[in-house]
């Protein structure tokens, strides 16, 4: 059964400013961040798609006959992989960060789709693919931090150099710790080989909004200052209130080339 706020249409019937910051979460924090760094946020906030388009891309997460959405193969190695035959994203992140539960939000509106998950909280072994119909696919990949380590240099690291139809890496911070070590080294590998990326903060209900705006100044001045690759603007998500899931999908379906962004 899918959340009660899993399409635009429920989240609209909700108090405007409810609505707003489940749609919009980072303008519940901009005017603290630009206050905090004086020359303001306007080169982070670029992303900003009408309600329209966010519209529309929901309709890209929703199955049917002809656009079926599922969990497709798993593979230990790039070499078991599918063939690229369409536009993929990947999400990578350390143990525990909270990746399953937003692959499950994002495809909250397919009726029992099957997310796996490790037996072993934050042990994925395999690279899981999920299709989208024929619009793009998703790959959630092995967790990296202390735990996994050879997991991902094995499995995601040839992926990342080497596949051509990747046109996006998600790359999930936990908002209620900030960036660790680990996420430092994940970013630079991410500049090394040179792929586009975007950073994704999850669990913004679990930390108090004035610890979040800590991390938050951390991320925008490691965006700022420490990447090329890295899109501007992070993305603020909550599985648990979905705050900023529909966001995520509008931006997945415009970077795959399913969305055609309106021009205000």
């Amino acid at each position: 059964m899918a959340h009660k706020l899993a399409t635009v249409l429920e989240v609209l019937k909700l108090p405007e400013r409810r609505t707003s910051g489940l749609l919009f979460p980072f303008r519940e924090v901009e005017k603290y961040l630009s206050g905090n760094l004086g020359s303001g946020s306007a080169a982070f906030q670029i992303f900003n798609p009408s309600l329209e388009d966010i519209k529309k891309a929901e309709a890209i997460f929703k199955p049917s006959r002809k656009h079926e959405i599922d969990y497709f193969t798993s593979a230990v190695r790039l070499d078991h992989a599918p063939q690229p035959s369409q536009p993929e994203v990947c999400f990578i992140g350390r143990s525990n960060v909270g990746k399953s539960s937003l692959i499950k939000c994002l495809f909250s509106l397919v009726p029992g789709i099957e997310v796996r998950v490790s037996k072993t909280p934050g042990h994925t072994k395999k690279m899981n693919f999920y299709k989208v119909g024929k619009a793009f696919t998703l790959v959630d990949m092995p967790g990296y931090g202390y735990k996994a380590p050879k997991d991902f240099v094995d499995m995601v690291e040839p992926y990342l150099q080497t596949r051509q139809n990747l046109k996006r890496t998600f790359l999930l911070m936990d908002g209620s710790v900030g960036i660790q070590k680990a996420d430092h080294i994940a970013i630079d590998m991410c500049e090394e080989f040179g792929i586009p990326y975007v950073l994704v903060i999850t669990k913004i209900d679990k930390a108090p909004k004035g610890l979040l705006l800590k991390h938050l100044l951390e991320v925008q001045e490691v965006i700022q200052k420490q990447t090329l690759g890295c899109f501007p603007q992070p993305f603020l998500v909550s599985s648990l209130h979905y705050s900023g899931i529909h966001l995520l999908r509008c931006f997945i379906a415009h970077i795959t080339g399913n969305l055609k962004m309106s021009v205000s």
